[in-house]
């Protein structure tokens, strides 16, 4: 199978992954508290990368490590915490959708600060998935304005750091492996995670608060699947496509999670799925392949 094939496959398959783990979150939140809820995340997501990925660490140098560093803090660390808190006050629906700017933010900060060269289709196809998430924004806020939208704010600085995370992997790190990416910035992010767990009251709640428990298993799926093996996918998609592509996944992401919504009984309009066909618009003209001449 060549890298055309596998990066849709790949996307297809974070959509997939990554729309449904909105709906966890908001289940996790039911029984622990946002800083439980990302803390754990981030501890449950590195023990099984550890497992099953700590071989690769071998492969990175002191340089490496640096951009590691980096990585982990922007992609692995802050964003479980400010989506969870972010879905304290909006619906998983809307949450995915303001997620949607990690490529306007990937675009603007390629060019910026990695010297990255876009051609008029690929802005243009920016700039149309950008409308349609707009417009599912602003239907979202006029359909259900009891929502504390400020709390968006936890969003887009998830999706900056995402933004700067894949173009920080395509620059100095595609010479690793994904496995060897991903397991190394959720060691990282570990560590100030570790201390977070230990000082929540996780431990003395997890034995006796019987919703704690039912939670747990949302955590968990959110931690092995939405988190640890999405995050290997996400840099194999990096590694075999451009910055662009790869941030085009939280355009379709929605389209998931805004369904994942209506079955959790959270609304949705007409508009609000004229929008997410605007999306896919825009993520087909960002990637669609140049005819030859």
């Amino acid at each position: 199978m060549n890298d055309y094939n596998r990066k849709w496959i790949y996307l297809i398959i974070l959509s997939l992954v990554w729309g449904s783990s909105f709906i966890l979150i908001k289940k996790a939140l039911l029984g622990f508290t946002a800083l439980q809820v990302g803390s754990l995340r981030i501890v449950f997501a590195a023990t099984f990368l550890f497992v099953i990925g700590y071989r690769s660490l071998k492969m990175l140098t002191f340089r490496d490590w640096k951009y590691i560093l980096l990585a982990g803090l922007l992609s692995s660390f802050f964003p479980p915490f400010l989506f969870a808190l972010a879905q304290t006050q909006l619906d998983s629906a809307v949450t995915s959708i303001f997620n949607s700017a990690v490529p306007l933010f990937t675009t603007v900060v390629g060019i910026t600060l990695f010297g990255a060269t876009l051609s008029r289709r690929q802005f243009a196809g920016v700039f149309i998935g950008l409308f349609g998430t707009l417009a599912l924004i602003l239907t979202g806020m006029e359909f259900d304005p009891n929502q504390n939208y400020w709390y968006s704010i936890f969003i887009l600085l998830s999706a900056l750091g995402y933004a700067l995370n894949i173009n920080i992997i395509k620059k100095h790190l595609a010479h690793l492996s994904p496995l060897a990416v991903t397991t190394g910035s959720f060691a990282i992010a570990c560590i100030p995670a570790i201390v977070v767990v230990f000082y929540s009251g996780f431990f003395k709640a997890i034995g006796s608060d019987v919703q704690m428990q039912n939670s747990l298993w949302y955590l968990l799926a959110l931690a092995l699947l939405g988190t640890a093996v999405a995050n290997i996918y996400f840099n194999k998609l990096i590694h075999i496509s451009n910055p662009v592509f790869a941030a085009s996944v939280t355009y379709t992401i929605p389209i998931v999670a805004v369904l994942w919504g209506i079955w959790d009984g959270e609304t949705i309009n007409l508009y609000q799925l004229i929008g997410g066909v605007i999306i896919l618009l825009g993520v087909y003209l960002v990637n669609r392949k140049k005819r030859p001449s």
